[in-house]
């Protein structure tokens, strides 16, 4: 079992910066792939980045790449979302979660956290 708490979501201006961590808690954390995914208003929750359970294989969505790193530390049992260069259309709610299959895929994770709101303004 793996419990998640993100932080460090706010209001910012487009062009700032921000970064999120989530801690877990578990004794298994350092064997699961670790996500960040986001959802918008009326829109369905979707990908942003992944970090495998060795932290050797990092993704990022399509449209997220060279703004978003994803980093993990398993002594500290967080893993954290650094956001540069933020833009309106990044405003959503952030979640992160554990799993044990490096995927893309919401449905593939089985613990998530209760989300932290990140709005950007133009």
């Amino acid at each position: 079992q793996v419990q998640l708490d993100e932080s460090g979501g706010g209001l910012v201006q487009a062009g700032d910066s921000l970064r999120l961590s989530c801690a877990a808690s578990g004794r298994t954390f350092s064997t699961y792939s670790l996500g960040w995914f986001r959802q918008a208003p009326g829109k369905e929750r979707e990908f942003v980045a992944r970090i495998n359970s060795s932290g050797g294989r990092t993704s990022y969505a399509d449209s997220l790449k060279g703004r978003f790193t994803i980093s993990r530390n398993d002594t500290s049992n967080t893993v954290e979302l650094q956001m540069n260069s933020l833009k309106p259309e990044d405003t959503a709610v952030y979640y992160c979660a554990a799993g044990p299959l490096w995927s893309t895929f919401p449905r593939l994770y089985h613990y998530w956290g209760q989300g932290t709101q990140v709005t950007v303004s133009s």
